[in-house]
């Protein structure tokens, strides 16, 4: 139901000539040719690219990235990346492609802003361990997560048949192959996967109905949402418990805020940059990391 954040994205065009440039022996080989014996060298094509606009962004992400890969690489298996992958592609399915193209990615590119996303992840935590201070605070506004279905509905009239037939007897499951429009959750009875408060990914309305069901009910009104109107039943909605049995559940909320706030992981990014020594020795292009300079201190209280 959701896309990814676009962390990383490079130019082939623009890795192929720093390539190009760095193992060429000669920068007068030729890319292309035109008109009589006339043609562009390596070395021309690298300056033209330099002058791009985006040609800073792109080398910084291409040193984010070797950074974190070169630090914590061995900590991510590609089961991990495939499995990412395969997500999203199974959550896409036939529109896996469109969902691609119309985010600026291939196959390749998208696999790497997967594994840019979990190595930043796995940078985040290898940085900053929570303390108990900040696992008391957040115990004080804690919910565990519960595990719901629901049928996806684009018109309020629709959603009122559901119900209706759900006040008949006839089964959640059945009815959300039928009726829902969500095709990632539709043929597996509606269900998603479990979810708590502070999902970002989820309608706030959604959630707020979801919280105040009990095992088994379901809302006997349609949730108006920003994608149309849900029908929503509780398959296990926990009780809260104890704060030292739910302290991992604790740790992985702060690590999931902490890797949402664009200043923490800048700072993580920076450490990263730091810790490997990473230089830019082309002048035209030594400012492309000025953003991640400075403190690499967590600006989290």
């Amino acid at each position: 139901m959701n896309q990814p954040v676009k962390v990383f994205l490079t130019s082939s065009a623009f890795l192929l000539a720093l390539s190009l440039t760095g193992c060429s022996k000669s920068n007068n080989t030729e890319v292309a040719q035109y008109g009589k014996n006339k043609k562009v060298t390596q070395e021309e094509f690298y300056k033209a690219i330099k002058t791009s606009p985006s040609s800073k962004t792109i080398l910084a992400n291409l040193l984010i990235y070797d950074a974190l890969n070169e630090q914590y690489g061995k900590k991510l298996s590609s089961k991990a990346v495939n499995q990412e992958y395969n997500n999203y592609k199974e959550r896409y399915g036939d529109q896996f492609a469109s969902f691609l193209s119309q985010n600026g990615y291939t196959t390749t590119s998208f696999r790497r802003m997967i594994k840019i996303n979990l190595l930043s992840k796995i940078a985040l935590k290898a940085q900053i361990k929570p303390t108990d201070k900040q696992l008391k605070k957040e115990w004080k506004t804690y919910s565990p997560s519960v595990t719901v279905q629901h049928i996806l509905t684009t018109d309020k009239n629709t959603a009122n048949t559901v119900i209706q037939k759900l006040n008949n007897g006839t089964s959640f499951a059945s009815l959300a192959q039928k009726y829902s429009v969500d095709s990632s959750s539709s043929s597996n009875g509606g269900k998603i996967a479990a979810f708590n408060k502070d999902n970002k990914q989820l309608d706030s309305s959604f959630k707020d109905t979801a919280y105040k069901l009990k095992n088994g009910e379901y809302t006997t009104t349609p949730v108006k949402t920003t994608n149309g109107y849900e029908i929503i039943k509780m398959i296990k909605h926990p009780a809260k418990g104890n704060f030292e049995e739910n302290k991992q559940d604790l740790i992985n909320n702060l690590y999931d805020k902490w890797a949402a706030n664009s200043t923490v992981m800048k700072n993580v990014i920076s450490q990263t940059l730091k810790d490997q020594k990473v230089q830019i020795k082309d002048k035209d292009l030594e400012s492309a990391l000025d953003q991640y300079k400075g403190s690499t201190k967590s600006a989290i209280n």
